[in-house]
């Protein structure tokens, strides 16, 4: 056995062991010393890995549907603020301070715009 058991196991090697578990059900006579290998115990752990996957799968979905609507609500929310900047622009005029206490700049306050010098041509 491996040490590391917390990662998962590979498809590849699942399908080995139920492909195993399949033959193991064919073979008259299998009585094994330990109950713990028994086929009726072996069916019941493949019963409740299955359930387990099926789980993890129906909560995989939900995890991805909360996040869906998490970055739905996430938008909406951003687009509203922004329409509120919008709001607080016509109401109260690019260089109020309402328009600085929503996070924009004041007109007042932002740089006036400079020309910039050409480069200057690279020698040969």
């Amino acid at each position: 056995m491996p040490k590391d058991q917390s990662k998962r196991i590979t498809p590849s090697v699942l399908e080995a062991d139920r492909s195993s578990f399949a033959a193991l059900q064919g073979i008259a006579g299998y009585a094994p010393a330990n109950p713990a290998y028994a086929v009726a115990t072996i069916k019941t752990l493949e019963a409740e890995m299955t359930g387990a996957r099926e789980a993890e799968a129906q909560a995989a979905a939900t995890l991805a549907s909360a996040r869906d609507t998490a970055a739905a609500k996430e938008w909406e929310y951003h687009n509203r603020i922004l329409g509120v900047k919008d709001q607080v622009i016509a109401q109260f005029g690019r260089d109020s301070n309402e328009v600085q206490a929503v996070g924009l700049k004041k007109a007042s306050e932002r740089k006036a715009p400079t020309r910039r010098k050409p480069l200057e041509e690279a020698k040969a």
